[in-house]
Parts: C-alpha cells; sequence; structure tokens
C-alpha cells in the first residue's frame, strides 16, 4: 500500500488520526468548562498514567476544548531544574492574550499584565555570601506596561501564586469565561512549586474562580501532590488514563484505514491488540508498520507478523533504548532485577509484566544487597522518571512493556 498515505502517527505528543477511547474525559471536561463558567464549583483536574497512554494528547485536546469555549488558555511542561515561576508568567501572559480583545476595559489588561510583570520579574533570594540570583532569575518577560508593586511579588511563591490566578481569573470573569493552565509533566514541579499550586487551587475553588488547573503526570502524581497538602485528595478530580480496550484499539486502527478505503482482517487485528497491549503509542507505531509493509487490502495475519520486527526495532531504539541508555551500570543493574521479579509477579498472579509492582526488599535480595545501599539508584531512576513509587516499598517501570525490553538486553 502507499506508504504516502499511511495514516498512522507514532510521535510523542502526536495526536494520532483517531482519538479513540477518551469521549468520557472528553465528555466530563466540556461539563466542567459549563460549570466554571456559570459559577458553579468545579475541582481542577488531573491525568495520571504511564508513558505512551496518551496524557499528553489528551492534554492538548482538552486544551482546544478550553479554546472552543473562548478560555484563555496556557500550557507548560514542568522540569526538575525549573521554578514554575517563570513558565507560569508564561502560560498566563498567553492566556490573557487571548481573552484581551473581548475585553471592554483595556486598563484592566494592563493592569494585570502589570502584576504579572512583577510576578515574573521578582528574583529569587539571594545565594549564600549574599551572591547575585542567576542569570535564569532574572529573565525579563516580554510584557509592555511597568510592573506593579505589592502585588504577587513578595518572594514567597505560595502567596503570589494565589494573587497572581485569582487576578487572571478576575479578568476572565470580566469577558464570561476562565482560565485554564495545563501542566504537563507535573510530578517533575518541585516540592515548594507543588505546595503552592495546591494552595492557590483551593485558594481558588473557595473563592469560586473562574480558572482551573489541568495537569497530567506520571502514576505517582496524586502522591506528589498528597506530600505537599494532606487535602490534595479532595482538592482534585483525579482520572487514571490507561490503555484501551478492545473495541477502542479496533476504532483507532481502523477508522483512519476507513478512509482511505483499507480494511483489516479480523485475524490481524487479534495479532495487533496482541502485540499492542493496547497501549495508543504502540498502536500507532504497530499500526503504521504494517501498513507500510502490506502489500494490499484487507491487511493480514501475516502482514503484522512479516511487519512486527520493524516496529519492535523501532520502539527499542526510540521508545526503550532512548531511556535505558540515560540510566547508569549500578540503574540498569536494578532495573534489570525487577524486570525479572516483575516477570515472575506477572506469571503467578495472572497479570501483565508492565504492571507489577515489585517490592523494593525482593530487588536488594535479588541483589544480595541492603536495601539502604540501593536507594541511591532507586532515587536516580524515580526522578529519571523510569520507574516509581506507587506504594511504600514497592516500585514499577513507568514504560509500559519496558520490563519485557530489558530482558532481552545482555547483561
Amino acid at each position: 500500500m502507499d506508504p504516502v498515505r499511511n495514516p498512522y502517527a507514532p510521535g510523542a505528543g502526536q495526536r494520532p488520526p483517531e482519538l479513540a477511547g477518551r469521549g468520557r474525559e472528553l465528555d466530563v471536561f466540556d461539563v466542567v468548562l459549563e460549570r466554571i463558567a456559570r459559577g458553579r464549583p468545579e475541582r481542577s483536574l488531573m491525568l495520571t498514567g504511564l508513558r505512551g497512554v496518551g496524557k499528553t494528547v489528551l492534554l492538548n485536546t482538552l486544551r482546544s476544548q478550553a479554546i472552543n469555549h473562548l478560555w484563555g488558555t496556557g500550557k507548560i511542561e514542568a522540569r526538575p531544574d525549573q521554578s514554575l515561576r517563570r513558565p507560569v508568567a508564561a502560560a498566563l501572559h498567553m492566556a490573557v492574550r487571548e481573552l484581551a480583545p473581548r475585553h471592554r476595559a483595556p486598563d484592566r489588561i494592563d493592569a494585570f499584565l502589570g502584576v504579572l510583570k512583577a510576578f515574573a520579574q521578582r528574583a529569587a533570594p539571594a545565594g549564600r555570601g549574599g551572591a547575585a540570583p542567576k542569570l535564569r532569575d532574572r529573565w525579563q518577560p516580554g510584557i509592555d506596561v511597568p510592573a506593579s508593586s505589592g502585588r504577587a511579588d513578595s518572594g514567597d511563591i505560595e502567596i503570589d501564586l494565589v494573587e497572581l490566578l485569582t487576578d487572571a481569573a478576575a479578568v476572565a470573569t470580566d469577558v464570561g469565561t476562565g482560565v485554564a493552565i495545563f501542566i504537563d509533566e507535573m510530578q517533575d514541579l518541585g516540592a515548594e512549586d507543588v505546595s503552592a499550586l495546591c494552595a492557590a487551587c483551593h485558594e481558588l475553588s473557595q473563592l469560586g474562580a473562574t480558572l482551573i488547573v489541568v495537569g497530567a503526570g506520571l502514576p505517582h502524581l496524586p502522591a506528589v501532590l498528597s506530600a505537599a497538602k494532606s487535602y490534595s485528595e479532595r482538592l482534585f478530580r483525579y482520572q487514571r488514563i490507561d490503555r484501551l480496550d478492545r473495541i477502542a484499539a479496533d476504532q483507532a486502527l481502523c477508522a483512519p484505514a476507513e478512509r482511505e478505503e483499507v480494511e483489516y482482517e479480523q485475524k490481524a487485528l487479534d495479532l495487533l491488540y496482541e502485540k499492542s497491549g493496547g497501549y495508543p503509542y504502540f498502536v500507532q507505531a504497530y499500526g503504521k508498520a504494517t501498513w507500510d509493509h502490506a502489500p494490499r487490502s484487507p491487511v493480514t495475519a501475516a502482514d503484522v507478523r512479516v511487519a512486527a520486527p520493524e516496529a519492535e526495532a523501532e520502539l527499542a531504539v526510540g521508545f526503550f533504548g532512548s531511556r535505558f541508555e540515560r540510566a547508569t551500570p549500578a540503574e540498569r543493574e536494578y532495573m534489570r532485577a525487577m524486570a525479572t521479579l516483575a516477570l515472575v509477579d506477572g506469571e503467578e498472579g495472572g497479570r501483565d509484566d508492565m504492571d507489577a509492582a515489585v517490592p523494593t526488599a525482593e530487588i536488594a535480595r535479588a541483589l544480595g544487597r541492603k536495601p539502604a545501599s540501593l536507594s541511591p539508584a532507586r532515587d536516580a531512576l524515580i526522578k529519571k522518571g523510569l520507574i516509581y513509587s506507587g506504594e511504600r516499598g514497592t516500585v514499577a517501570f513507568t514504560v509500559p512493556h519496558f520490563g519485557r525490553y530489558l530482558r532481552t538486553q545482555p547483561a
């Protein structure tokens, strides 16, 4: 078949041609937007799940929904080495620029931009010995109005963020809509920033402000939020984004193919679901490889078998290999032990190895080490986003099928 017409799109955050299996999440968010715009109480939203399940794609789609509702929006990607102050300022600047053409009082917009500029320019406290703040903390936003004084510029991120978001919500209320801030990789925020964000959302919910935060992160994001503020369990609406069921996976493959007048045999779809496990990224990867190898329609199971090694080779380099290369030898040893134990646990418990959490004590026993001596490797892997701790004393891979990949790698 013509590779130019191949409809599948395996890419980081790249929207697939058919966003299957996410209708419930989209419908829920539509209701949230309408309720907030009408002054009804609603919670901010947190999307959690493994890598490759389409959290970023869904986050971008929810943002498009907010834009269609005439909301002001901004999006950031959290980084462990960056304060929240600069990216939030940029995101709110974008959101208010979307609202400004519909606002009847330009002075109100300028007043908010003055507060925003003051927030953005507020330098971090001087370093040891009175050293000047780092260059990244002296960043200048592209805002033409003068910075205001006495609002969102105290230097305390929790106080400043509450004041800034409250003012942003007031601007949105003036035009009858709201502001939505989208935060990807939210588990990478620093502890101080997470605490400030929770406090701000708490204050906004009490005020009934028309501003919502939509975050996306790995499965341990709820634990990160709970560690910052105990009330975060009640503060956010959590939605677990998981693999596609069989019907949705078939739809993701068949709907774009039908638009190109291509069909699949049932056995081909059976094999594609078995290979992909229903994970959206893998569905796209196997679908793309199968299309390129299939000589004609309908696509057969034999076509899938011929194409599968190419899809697996690409995943091994781009999806798994790039992550494996980031780990040190000690960290790789730790993950290999995890992979072996996850397989045993998965077989005995009748579960898929990608979902099997492994007790850290068993990893230490398998490596013949004391648990405390393995803490540096475990903590580094969590920081790199390769594993997560969903429950105390256990760890699991953030990447589906990663254990299977590790068991094919030479020691």
